[in-house]
């Protein structure tokens, strides 16, 4: 029902002169649409760079988190003393509310009494001066690091899952043939962990590319341009400029795109699979 009433949200021209009685808003059709997908107007550009910051931060935000994750989970993938301890340690954040973690990442950003340019600044003199991170073009590296922070452990404990089922004898087997470590990995771990990272990858790329909560926690209402992604945009433009009808027919837009690269997503790697048989 919630996604049916937005999408004929987006159909109307809703503003705050019909918040009361939103079905009393007049049809717009299309126009919410066109405006939108105006690159050469203001609101349309605003969008379109709302989308590519969107897109780089969610390639490198998923990337970083999964190869951090691959990383650990081969790492403790043998037993050794301590192995227990040091992967709860690694759960650690993603175990903890996502509120609580940002908000302490947003101290720890602060110019002047942050923990990041005290480390950085006073005591490995680093940067000569200390630098803003939760405004102007550090803003986006400030959101980058808490996201795959907060999302690396899942993608450990995914492939960490994943490791379990690779028979151990294939690395015996292997390692009696003289393949070293990195061999190891690259003709046996990885290819056996094929099926969870398709699973995996599309998942993080969903979850990070629809995140709201982490910015929204980490600048507030408006965030600087160089973070600005695509769902605070669509926040501020339903309730910060009140065109309701305007914002939900950008996470219309937004939904057919990610609908799209889900669809061809899975034919690619279900082609591929077929192929591999």
């Amino acid at each position: 029902m919630p996604m049916v009433t937005g999408i004929v949200m987006a159909f109307k021209q809703l503003t705050q002169f019909f918040i009361r009685d939103w079905g009393s808003a007049p049809w717009s059709g299309f126009d919410n649409f066109k405006v939108a997908l105006d690159f050469n107007a203001p609101v349309g550009k605003a969008l379109l760079h709302s989308f590519w910051v969107t897109c780089m931060f969610t390639v490198l935000s998923v990337g970083l988190s999964w190869l951090i994750g691959v990383t650990a989970s081969i790492f403790t993938q043998d037993a050794f003393r301590g192995r227990g301890l040091l992967r709860a340690a690694f759960m650690l954040p993603y175990a903890l509310p996502v509120f609580a973690a940002v908000i302490t990442w947003s101290f720890m950003f602060q110019r002047d009494t942050g923990l990041i340019n005290h480390v950085l600044h006073d005591q490995l003199h680093l940067t000569s001066d200390k630098p803003f991170w939760l405004i102007g073009d550090n803003s986006f590296w400030a959101l980058l690091t808490v996201s795959v922070w907060k999302s690396w452990p899942f993608a450990f404990l995914t492939l960490t899952a994943g490791l379990q089922n690779i028979p151990r004898e294939l690395y015996e087997a292997a390692s009696l043939d003289g393949a070293g470590v990195w061999q190891q990995i690259r003709r046996i771990t990885l290819p056996s962990l094929r099926p969870v990272n398709l699973v995996l990858v599309l998942v993080l790329f969903l979850w990070t590319f629809n995140d709201f909560n982490t910015p929204f926690v980490l600048f507030g209402k408006s965030a600087p341009q160089a973070a600005d992604l695509i769902s605070i945009h669509i926040y501020q433009s339903s309730f910060i400029t009140w065109n309701f009808g305007q914002g939900s027919a950008m996470s219309v837009l937004l939904l057919l795109f990610l609908l799209l690269v889900t669809a061809v997503y899975l034919l690619a790697t279900n082609r591929r699979r077929e192929d591999a048989e």
